[in-house]
């Protein structure tokens, strides 16, 4: 009886989290069969509850145990030695790259913080379908912003996946060092960091003026080429964008963007730096309007292990959300339109994980629900046509 709910667990498990193959490939590499098997379990867990408290992992991991083993038994895993960025996670994002990405556009990374509690987590991610996804993060350890040399001891950590890549680093005015653009002008990259409005430009020959004091208002920009920026430092060769969104219906942002960047366009800056919201979207998927990530007791090194399986889980989620799109069948799981909204209602993502939940309790309740379409023959074409996108998304798992 053991060895069947065994068999059961595992059979179900492949079935309905299936990673895309060059996922399967580099990670069957790195980790053993068990750790293979354990990984599945837990991504599968991720997808379905979107919980990644320790506790409650535990609680529904399926394995026949007490749960004070279940428990430790992932403590254990997320402490393993290979499950490392560097690992199990630089080599999946090179070939994301290679199969999402092309040489001749530029790739957007966007640098940002988020911090709650004690955590406080240094994020790089790249822009993708109006979204973001992590390509390197890192516990700071301390509270508050970070500095350049932490700033640049984190790019150095993965810039070269992007050698043959033309790439542009977005931050906010955390990020708007001017020692900053220029590491990243010696680097070759292309930059968009937001100036703080109190900051100075040589706006004239030996005439030094606050930003704030250049006379935007909405509905008006600028763009300043080759000036030097900071009294202090003295930089130049950098560009500064200027731009405050005009007023619709009545109402203007409460403040200008001033953008520190070496495109050469305000156009370019200024529709760079609009992607770098992608990713405050990203953080609200790994936080409470995804897997809810504030809610971990894990510290540490398992931490970023925990952050690692999100990345994974969140990217499969992507992929699978894109094939559903692609398949047609995307009405199925999600209300991809609404009337008065110009933008779509649920990104790739939600597509793929509410996809990956409906065919997954509809395994939990088949009986059930064919009893119910029985008892109702007039729409049997309709649950026919639901049957065949059922199966196209299962297809894609």
């Amino acid at each position: 009886m053991v060895e069947k709910g065994r068999t059961l667990i595992c059979n179900k498990t492949y079935q309905l989290i299936m990673l895309p193959k060059f996922y399967q490939n580099h990670l069957k590499s790195q980790l053993t069969l068990a750790e293979y098997i354990f990984l599945q379990i837990l991504l599968s867990l991720l997808q379905s509850i979107k919980k990644v408290n320790l506790e409650k992992l535990a609680n529904a991991l399926p394995l026949p145990i007490k749960f004070e083993s279940r428990r430790k038994r992932i403590q254990r895993f997320l402490s393993l030695p290979n499950l490392k960025i560097e690992k199990i996670w630089f080599p999946i994002i090179e070939e994301l790259l290679k199969k999402y990405f092309t040489h001749n556009k530029v790739i957007y990374l966007a640098i940002d913080r988020t911090n709650w509690c004690r955590i406080n987590l240094f994020m790089v991610s790249i822009i993708w379908d109006k979204r973001a996804f992590p390509i390197y993060f890192s516990l700071l350890p301390k509270l508050g912003s970070s500095n350049i040399t932490e700033q640049k001891d984190i790019i150095e950590k993965f810039i070269h996946l992007f050698k043959d890549y033309k790439i542009c680093i977005l931050g906010d005015r955390e990020f708007c060092s001017v020692k900053l653009a220029k590491y990243l002008q010696e680097l070759g990259v292309y930059f968009c960091l937001r100036l703080k409005k109190n900051e100075f430009v040589e706006y004239q020959k030996g005439v030094w003026l606050e930003l704030n004091d250049l006379g935007l208002v909405p509905g008006v920009s600028f763009f300043l080429k080759g000036i030097k920026v900071t009294k202090t430092g003295g930089f130049l060769g950098f560009n500064v964008a200027g731009k405050w969104k005009r007023k619709i219906k009545g109402v203007a942002p409460k403040e200008a963007w001033f953008i520190l960047t070496n495109f050469d366009s305000l156009e370019s800056a200024i529709l760079a730096y609009k992607r770098r919201f992608d990713i405050e979207e990203m953080f609200r998927d790994f936080k409470k309007g995804g897997y809810n990530l504030e809610d971990t007791n894990v510290k540490g090194e398992r931490f970023i292990s925990l952050v690692l399986l999100i990345a994974i889980a969140y990217t499969c989620a992507t992929i699978q959300g894109k094939q559903i799109k692609r398949k047609g069948v995307q009405k199925y799981v999600a209300r991809v339109k609404e009337y008065n909204r110009l933008e779509r209602r649920h990104s790739s993502f939600y597509v793929g994980l509410y996809g990956y939940n409906w065919v997954n309790f509809k395994d939990d309740c088949i009986d059930l629900v064919i009893t119910l379409m029985r008892l109702n023959p007039s729409k049997r074409d309709y649950y026919q046509k639901g049957i065949n996108a059922m199966k196209l998304i299962e297809s894609t798992f």
